[in-house]
């Protein structure tokens, strides 16, 4: 087997490799894309930080390819559709770098808080300037952490050490759970309000990008300063910059920007900004632990056994994978579009299985859905098959799965039923065949709709003029209409609208069919 590691792995990290005497190891130097196609053909693993880019042709051109390894969390250099479409495994290193992406952020807090690298700049400058450096204490502050995942979660442990008070906003923790760990649940606009501090731990996503801007900085404390060492993008750095200038907010430190590299931001000429080089996960221990677990994942999936950390693919056995394989992307469909269209803190998913289900190994569908369910505000860089249900389960949400033979009128059927501290909502789908995803009921309400691309849900009451101003809406941005489905119980009664689109309708349509008279809701759905 022969194994390419490129982009400077850690080289102690690579000893599971190198103590393997079947395993060929060669250390590659940087490669445009053809020149990595040229050599591809020849090796059985690939392991990359981020520089090299795997792309779709890379891939294709990778007839031995068994597995690629990312040695870091982030695997947004590497084709995860291109690489399932060919059966090749993929694996990254999430919780390698945990412990350093914490302590920078407590270390960037302490930094502004006392305005350590401007007393420094000072001081190399030769004055000894004592009293335009005064800072804050941490002690009895109150720090706002936004996402509380495993990075969120650890932050938060620190910071009550320091007797910080901690809120959070994490849609996907229940209360129970974040009472365990001592932090308050708020919403956003009261974390905003509230906090002394603010630090971001979310991915970067449509909904994540720009939070921070100019309308939420306008709801927080002229005292705050905030913290982002999670992804560039989350933070309108304009606004930013405008907010710092003026003295609207206190401070702010970022290790991560929208474009990087990046030594040219307006904002680093402020004497309340404070930024490194995207050096979250830049510490000795990091590098090598995120090589040994990529190293660890490559021998494991080189000698067909189960590995730990799969991004695209739950650990099952061939045999049974056979059986499932095509219902894995329906039940991932069916908890992404859950994910969109549920309100209020999951604190339960039930799967229900019926048909020729109910004699399946269906475990790893039920995996696939909680995936999907947690993909929209996770995304595919922390939420994978292996790792889906420790995730909920981490947040405090239960998951049940049950089968029955009874056929509802299916030869296969899976029913997602998730409940919300607001509703609890049920969607149902089958295969028709072997690769034709429907779904076919909503709450109740019979459908016959293909899950994939744009889709737009419409609750509204059963009546005419309704249909037609939704249309003509959306055609007035040249946005074609695929299909229409319309499900009702009774004459007169609720009913749901779920459009395929063949684009994304702006954010001001929505605004404006929610407006039509008996329309209930209006809900971008992106699977």
């Amino acid at each position: 087997m022969k194994v390419l590691v490129m982009d400077g792995v850690a080289e102690e990290g690579l000893l599971p490799l190198r103590q393997k005497p079947e395993i060929e190891l060669v250390i590659g130097s940087k490669m445009t894309e053809d020149e990595l196609i040229r050599v591809i053909p020849e090796y059985n693993a690939l392991i990359v930080r981020s520089a090299t880019k795997v792309t779709d042709k890379v891939l294709e051109a990778a007839d031995k390819m068994i597995v690629v390894g990312r040695a870091g969390v982030g695997v947004d250099n590497i084709d995860l559709d291109a690489a399932t479409r060919k059966g090749i495994i993929v694996v990254n290193a999430p919780d390698g770098n945990t412990i350093a992406a914490t302590e920078h952020t407590v270390a960037m807090m302490l930094a502004l808080a006392r305005s350590i690298p401007q007393a420094m700049g000072r001081l190399k400058e030769g004055f000894w300037d004592r009293k335009n450096f005064l800072g804050v204490e941490l002690r009895d502050k109150t720090l706002g952490i936004l996402g509380l995942g495993r990075i969120g979660s650890a932050v938060a442990k620190r910071a009550q050490a320091l007797e910080m008070k901690i809120l959070a906003y994490d849609p996907y923790i229940t209360e129970e759970k974040a009472a365990t760990m001592a932090v308050e649940l708020v919403s956003l606009e009261e974390l905003y309000a509230r906090s002394d501090f603010i630090t971001i731990h979310m991915p970067k996503t449509k909904e994540s990008y720009h939070m921070i801007n100019e309308q939420t900085i306008g709801l927080m404390k002229s005292s705050v300063r905030i913290i982002n060492c999670a992804r560039g993008g989350i933070i309108d750095e304009d606004a930013l910059f405008k907010a710092l200038d003026a003295g609207r907010i206190a401070g702010a430190a970022l290790d991560v920007f929208e474009a990087e590299p990046n030594v040219d931001s307006p904002l680093l000429k402020l004497g309340n900004f404070i930024a490194t080089p995207h050096l979250g996960a830049s510490t000795m221990e990091a590098q090598l632990n995120v090589a040994v677990d990529v190293s660890r994942e490559i021998v494991a999936a080189l000698a067909g056994e189960t590995v730990n950390n799969a991004v695209n693919m739950p650990s099952i056995s061939i045999k049974a994978m056979t059986k499932v394989k095509p219902f894995l992307s329906l039940g991932e469909s069916l908890g992404r579009f859950q994910g969109q269209l549920i309100e209020g803190r999951v604190s339960k998913i039930e799967v229900t299985y019926s048909g020729e289900l109910a004699d399946m190994e269906v475990a790893p569908i039920t995996t696939a859905v909680v995936k999907g369910l947690l993909y929209p505000i996770l995304q595919q860089e922390t939420v994978n098959f292996v790792n889906a249900s420790l995730l909920a389960r981490n947040r405090g949400i239960q998951v049940q799965q049950t089968g029955h033979r009874k056929d509802d009128g299916y030869a296969n059927l899976i029913t997602v039923k998730v409940s919300t501290d607001k509703e609890e909502i049920s969607i149902s789908g089958t295969l028709f065949g072997a690769s034709d995803p429907r779904i076919v009921m909503i709450d109740g309400y019979r459908l016959d709709a293909l899950p994939s691309g744009h889709m737009m849900y419409i609750p509204h009451i059963d009546r005419p003029r309704i249909i037609g101003p939704v249309g003509m809406l959306i055609g007035e941005h040249n946005i074609n209409i695929a299909t229409m489905q319309v499900g009702r119980k009774e004459i007169g009664g609720q009913a749901i609208m779920l459009l395929s689109v063949d684009g994304e309708v702006p954010e001001v349509t929505l605004r404006e069919i929610a407006k039509i008279e008996g329309v209930i809701d209006v809900k971008m759905i992106r699977l």
